[in-house]
C-alpha cells in the first residue's frame, strides 16, 4: 500500500526512464542513445505523452533480451485491452 500512496510524476517518471537507459549502454549505438535521450526529454518538456518513451524502451528491452526489465510492470502495468496510457 506505501507504493500505492506515491504520486507518480513528470519528474520521477523520467528518472525511471534514465535508469532503465542505464541498462542498454553496452548495447545502443551512440544514434539510439540519441534518439531514446530526446525521446525522454520531449516526454519531460511535455511535448509527448509518457507511452512514447515507454514504447521504445520496450522494444529495446525485447530486442537485447534485458531480463531484469521484462519483469517490471512499470512498462506493462495493467492489460492491454484498458488502454489506460494512451486518449483516443
Amino acid at each position: 500500500m506505501k507504493g500505492l500512496m506515491l504520486i507518480a510524476t513528470v519528474r520521477k517518471n523520467t528518472n525511471v526512464l534514465h535508469h532503465m537507459t542505464g541498462y542498454f549502454k553496452k548495447q545502443l549505438h551512440s544514434d539510439e542513445k540519441l534518439e531514446l535521450t530526446e525521446i525522454i526529454n520531449n516526454y519531460h518538456n511535455g511535448h509527448v505523452p509518457l507511452i512514447v518513451p515507454l514504447t521504445l524502451l520496450k522494444h529495446y528491452v525485447r530486442k537485447y533480451n534485458e531480463p531484469y526489465l521484462k519483469r517490471q510492470h512499470y512498462l506493462n502495468p495493467h492489460p492491454l485491452e484498458l488502454r489506460l496510457r494512451n486518449h483516443v
